[in-house]
């Protein structure tokens, strides 16, 4: 017997009004996300270069109006279980292609993210600034099939430019340069092999010297992300330096295709079924003799992949967390304007409030130093930078790396909580993508464990940490105005933790690594506060701006650097209302 509808059945008022509710909360959301976020434009507007400043907030106002908009509606659309990638190694008639297929929503959803300039960028060298900015509202959306690839060629893009030959350049850079999703290439970085991702001396695979120099590839690699790009930037022993660990392993660059327009010699075995970025596509692959181009020179490779590719994808990987941090923020602000619980917005509630306010105010921190270490990136690539701000920088993005993961994760399960039920559903928001997502960027470019250890090996081997707090020491000194007070209290605190730092070191290797894991997390609080009063001592804020930039660095420094929370304190809670009052 079929449904019928009971013609007289009226839906109930509270029924129609809380769904109206629901209506306006998912309307809220389509709004530019460059234009709302004020410390983020503040930001861009202090570390961008002047001369190409009003470009680029033109292109991140252009970018920012489809972010939340047609964007997000394709990048959902694409990452639905039916519509996820697919491999395809032969075509009908057999022959082998080794070919990605996406829904068409993908490709629609790579001709706003490339159309952006997020590349194109790279054209005027260095320009991190011009490329991390975009990537960040991209990020938005989460990984969205294509902030990963964005990393990986952003990688190729800085090997070619400082390694590659000139014919190496004039085929491949006007092609990941352009920013017209039909006629862009897209590189990906394959370095983890079964045996092990983060011993990268273990590594097998061998690379044999051709007699026109350039080498052929043999062996495997286990998790090759963007399998479907059009060049590979990969790791293998050189057989010709008969070297062990890192010392023996060559940097090259691996074409897709070859010159007759035949696929290389590389056979994927299968795609990753992988918990989050599931609309990227991640492999297994085989290398039976791929021709490749070796970048630098032979016997640097390991280091000219660490400086230039692996630095390059830890920093976008924390400005990608710092994207998810907002997007999380947005909806679960914008929810908690919208829901009425017990009479009122539960907005109104201090527990909400609370809990929008740690998160704010972490972001808002993390916003500023990843721009802060985005700079100061573009001034070492330009020769410009000193040795201690060399130092400070091989530490500072390692710390930062692994604490911007946490706070992604942290920042989405807070958003979830604040939507109750409806957090947990795919259908109602992005929170559950975005935690998926979030916790996959925990693992790339390295884990907590193995960020830990390196800065511990750094700090030993290279003493990077005395240009790391002469690097802040320097940055407070030059504090002589409002923030002074602030400014000296931090100066305490870096004393506090340089000793700490030395007594870690001190210390027997297993008990030592055991101490990095909350040392690190002081280290990059440290490192967030002093940013945000240094760049506050020179802002001229007023009115309503300067009202919740304060709250917001006073509810940042009080919940990571000072550990209390004043919650008997009138002012407090008028804090935590000032930063309720706008997203």
């Amino acid at each position: 017997m079929a449904d019928t509808i009971d013609p007289s059945f009226e839906t109930p008022e509270p029924n129609a009004r809380g769904r109206q509710a629901l209506n306006n909360f998912g309307e809220a959301q389509r709004h530019n996300a460059y234009q709302a976020d004020a410390h983020f434009q503040r930001v861009i507007r202090r570390y961008a270069r002047p001369e190409r400043l009003e470009a680029l907030e033109e292109a991140l106002d252009a970018f920012g109006e489809v972010v939340l908009g047609e964007l997000d509606e394709v990048v959902r659309k694409n990452n639905e279980t039916t519509n996820l990638p697919q491999l395809n190694r032969y075509t009908g008639f057999g022959e082998r292609v080794e070919q990605i297929d996406h829904h068409p929503t993908y490709h629609e959803a790579g001709r706003h993210i490339y159309g952006s300039g997020v590349m194109a960028a790279y054209a005027e060298h260095p320009n991190n600034i011009g490329a991390l900015s975009r990537f960040y509202l991209s990020s938005l959306n989460g990984e969205a099939g294509h902030n990963c690839p964005l990393a990986c060629t952003a990688g190729v893009i800085r090997v070619l430019q400082e390694l590659g030959s000139e014919e190496l350049k004039a085929t491949y850079l006007p092609g990941f340069l352009d920013a017209e999703y039909a006629n862009h290439l897209e590189g990906a970085q394959f370095l983890t092999e079964i045996q092990g991702g983060s011993d990268v001396g273990a590594n097998g695979t061998r690379a044999v010297r051709e007699e026109d120099g350039s080498y052929r590839i043999y062996g495997e690699k286990w998790f090759c992300s963007n399998i479907d790009a059009d060049v590979f930037l990969m790791t293998a022993r050189v057989e010709e330096l008969g070297a062990e660990g890192t010392r023996g392993l060559g940097l090259f660059l691996v074409p897709r295709k070859l010159d007759d327009g035949t696929v290389n010699a590389f056979y994927v075995r299968r795609l990753k079924d992988k918990l989050g970025t599931r609309s990227m596509a991640s492999g297994e692959c085989d290398f039976r003799g791929a021709r490749a181009f070796h970048m630098g020179e032979v016997g640097e490779g390991f280091k000219h992949m660490m400086n230039l590719v692996i630095n390059t994808s830890r920093l976008y990987n924390a400005v990608g967390c710092c994207g998810v941090m907002r997007r999380a923020y947005l909806t679960a602000k914008l929810y908690a304007d919208h829901r009425e619980a017990f009479g009122q917005a539960i907005i109104n509630y201090p527990l909400v409030q609370e809990t929008l306010a740690d998160v704010r105010a972490e972001l808002e921190a993390m916003v500023s130093a990843n721009f802060h270490l985005t700079a100061l990136q573009d001034r070492l690539d330009d020769g410009g930078a000193s040795e201690r701000e060399g130092q400070f920088l091989r530490m500072a993005i390692n710390i930062n790396k692994s604490r911007t993961a946490m706070s992604a994760r942290w920042a989405c399960v807070q958003g979830i909580e604040v939507l109750g039920g409806n957090g947990a559903i795919e259908s109602f928001s992005v929170l559950p993508r975005l935690l998926r997502d979030a916790i996959v960027y925990e693992n790339w470019e390295g884990t907590h464990n193995t960020l830990y250890m390196q800065v511990l090996r750094d700090m030993h081997r290279y003493k990077v940490h005395g240009g790391f707090f002469a690097y802040l020491s320097g940055l407070l000194n030059e504090v002589q105005g409002a923030e002074k007070a602030r400014a000296d209290e931090l100066a305490d605190v870096l004393g506090e933790l340089s000793a700490k730092v030395d007594r870690v070191l001190s210390l027997n290797q297993a008990s030592a690594s055991l101490a990095m894991r909350g040392l690190v997390d002081e280290l990059a609080y440290l490192l967030y506060a002093v940013v945000r009063v240094w760049e506050r001592d020179s802002a001229s804020l007023k009115g309503t701006e300067e009202a919740m930039d304060l709250a917001s660095l006073e509810h940042f420094l009080d919940l990571r650097v000072r550990g209390v929370r004043r919650v008997d304190d009138s002012e407090y809670l008028k804090r935590l209302q000032t930063l309720a009052a706008r997203i």
